[in-house]
């Protein structure tokens, strides 16, 4: 019985410590689970729980950074980046404790905001409400506000109810240079021009607004990773020549009551684009106000036939290959000619010309025949070394490499097509680099929009260097621009002479293809004029294209005489020395008087003498008067409606008046700022018309 008892007495110590041990067992398992989870949790699971409590902690904005300025190439700003203030609603925040009780709160946030941001307050409502349903963080209700409606947004306290800043583009000169410049769209990103090419060094690095909130969804501290600004882009444009480009370019189109026009103006020298203007055009501050079709760059993307603009080809062609020269004379057969069973005439019947002669006169005879001299194979040669069907590469978006058909898709005829500039497509601004290469002896450079690009701190990080090639030789381009210059002298671009300086250049009149019957339009014209100033040594090359214009369609008569206008502004704030006289109002008039077998010129020089030509007697006379040149001059005419002579040229008045007629009281020189009678008056032959001129500023 004892040792009965005491077996039982030793067995116990050993349950207990049974127990004591699964005990044990369970608490290190417990622990080991403990610190499997914490080691997932905190190892495994860290960066999604991190996340998930910040968004619960926290809200992250992102903030735009500005956008770094545009400048032209004096330094003058051209585009720029301004503070605005955008509204935004936190849902959350307006959510009470009942449901009608947020629904009433909502009405009052919506019927404050609408009249400030001109909605609807229903809208506004609407997506606050679907803000709530959807568990947005905020909804953006209005953006980019003046700072004046911001203030008035934050003085209402409305529950909600946020501003944040937010940079807008803004272009302080309007129209100015649109195509050039493109704009900004509503999510800070370019969508045309040097704003959309560059769009990525523009826009600079965004920052991040973060905010800190309480359990209860209310923000009680906030911290900020600045954004960075943009690189600033240095254009090539000059905005002083860009805007008299763009008004000669508005003038003339309204005149001609034409479709469109573009104007460019580049420095064969450097290739630097100094103006590039297009009519219609847009204002980028008001984008939305504009049509597709004025947003369109047609100085690279209008595809049009150069007609006789384009004729330098098959004379650089044959002169290169020393197989014409400008003396040379050739039979133009009296204006006709045949070419593989095409008959092609010239405008007028002429017989044996010069080169020279041929080239001013515009012969469509001569320029197939110096084609069919070089042959189709140098013809198309010499095309692809001016730079026809390959883009300029140009830095702005949409270029078009225009239309030159391979030599094994040319027709028997093409040679004589092509050598008067059909069956060819350019753009405005292949014509300009074409040009360029013969004002730059030879040598063609690449046409380009920026100069330059700077860091926000201004260090510089890039600057041009564009491709050259020589296209032709020093002494082939020379010969050239003699015989181009003859074509504003004595040929069809007589109205692109300047005042105090040499011209050249080469007018173009190309019938349009009718889409409907494929043939060539009767009524649709292209008038167009490429050339350089001055002669010597070409400072600028300027082209110049009308798309349908009513009425007078030739290029000498509608698109020289904007070349002119631009010209003779332009190149003295260039600071391009004048290398021919100026010539007083009183010699200009005196030039412009009509000549055998016009109505007579009876002329009083400063002695009284009088000179009569011709039927009818008419007097020019020229005195001092207060330290201004005051010019006289009359001839007989008919009854005539006085026409608007405002920003014209002496040139040009004194040829307009003694055309018409009419006596001259001239004071000072450059264009007229004021006359008298007004535009529209009628008046009879002999009547004085007073004339204000000054030098633009």
């Amino acid at each position: 019985m004892l040792a009965r008892v005491s077996t039982q007495t030793r067995t116990r110590p050993d349950a207990s410590l049974r127990r004591a041990l699964y005990v044990a067992a369970f608490i290190v398992f417990w622990m080991v689970a403990i610190c499997v989870r914490l080691v997932y949790l905190q190892v495994t699971r860290h960066d999604s729980l991190s996340a998930k409590a910040r968004y619960q902690q926290q809200d992250a904005l992102e903030t735009i950074p500005q956008r770094g300025q545009v400048l032209d190439r004096n330094g003058k700003e051209l585009a720029r980046s301004i503070d605005t203030d955008s509204v935004f609603v936190a849902p959350d925040e307006l959510v009470q404790e009942t449901p009608e009780d947020t629904d009433a709160q909502i009405e009052r946030t919506a019927a404050g905001l609408a009249p400030l941001v001109n909605q609807d307050q229903q809208s506004i409502s609407v997506q606050l409400r679907t803000g709530i349903a959807n568990n947005k963080r905020f909804v953006w209700i209005a953006r980019r506000l003046p700072h004046e409606i911001g203030k008035k947004i934050q003085e209402q306290q409305l529950a909600g109810v946020h501003l944040r800043q937010e940079p807008k583009r803004f272009y302080p000169n309007g129209t100015l240079a649109a195509h050039v410049l493109g704009f900004v769209g509503l999510d800070n990103v370019g969508l045309g021009g040097v704003e959309q090419v560059y769009n990525e060094k523009i826009t600079g690095e965004p920052g991040k607004l973060f905010l800190e909130k309480d359990s209860g969804g209310n923000a009680y501290e906030s911290y900020e990773i600045p954004a960075s600004a943009g690189q600033t882009i240095v254009l090539t444009i000059d905005q002083s020549v860009q805007y008299r480009a763009e008004q000669a370019l508005y003038e003339a189109v309204k005149k001609a009551r034409a479709k469109s026009g573009t104007a460019i103006v580049v420095d064969p020298r450097t290739g630097e684009i100094l103006a590039l203007a297009n009519v219609p055009t847009f204002d980028p501050n008001n984008v939305r106000d504009s049509s597709q079709e004025a947003r369109k760059n047609w100085a690279l993307q209008n595809i049009y036939e150069p007609g006789s603009t384009f004729k330098i080809v098959p004379f650089a062609a044959a002169m290169e290959k020393g197989l014409a020269r400008p003396e040379d004379r050739i039979d133009c057969q009296m204006g006709s000619i045949t070419v593989a069973g095409r008959l092609i005439r010239d405008h007028t019947a002429f017989g044996t010309l010069t080169l020279t002669e041929a080239l001013a006169k515009s012969s469509n005879v001569a320029a197939i025949k110096l084609g069919l001299r070089a042959g189709d194979q140098s013809m198309h040669e010499y095309m692809k070394r001016f730079g026809f069907g390959s883009r300029t590469g140009v830095e702005l978006p949409g270029e078009t490499a225009g239309l030159l058909r391979p030599l094994k898709n040319w027709h028997p005829s093409s040679i004589g097509s092509l050598s008067i500039g059909q069956e060819i497509g350019v753009t405005p601004l292949q014509m300009a680099a074409a040009f360029g290469a013969i004002a730059n002896n030879g040598i063609r450079l690449s046409p380009h929009i920026v100069r330059e690009i700077r860091t926000s701190s201004g260090a510089s990080v890039y600057r041009a260097q564009p491709e050259q090639r020589e296209v032709v030789s020093e002494k082939t381009a020379t010969a050239l621009r003699g015989m181009l210059e003859s074509v504003t002298l004595n040929g069809t671009a007589k109205q692109a002479q300047l005042d105090g300086y040499t011209a050249a250049g080469k007018t173009g009149t190309a019938q349009k293809i009718d889409p409907k019957t494929r043939a060539y339009s009767k009524t649709k014209h292209v008038a167009s004029f490429v050339g350089f100033a001055p002669v010597t040594n070409p400072a600028v090359v300027i082209v110049v294209v009308i798309d349908e214009p009513s009425g007078a369609y030739h290029g000498g008569d509608v698109a020289a005489p904007v070349f002119r206008s631009i010209a003779e502004q332009i190149l003295p704030d260039l600071g391009v020395a004048p290398d021919t006289d100026f010539k007083t109002p009183a010699e200009l008039i005196a030039e412009a008087m009509p000549a055998e077998p016009a109505p007579s010129i009876s002329k009083t020089n400063s002695e009284g003498r009088k000179e009569t030509r011709g039927d009818v007697e008419a007097e020019v006379s020229v005195r001092e008067q207060n330290g201004s040149q005051i010019v006289y001059a009359s001839a007989a005419n008919r009854s005539i409606l006085m026409p608007d002579l405002g920003g014209r040229s002496v040139r040009d008045v004194a040829r307009t008046c003694a055309q018409l007629g009419l006596q001259i009281e001239a004071h000072g020189e450059g264009r007229v700022t004021r006359q008298k009678p007004s535009p529209g008056t009628e008046v009879q032959p002999g009547h004085v018309v007073y004339v204000e001129f000054a030098r633009s500023n």
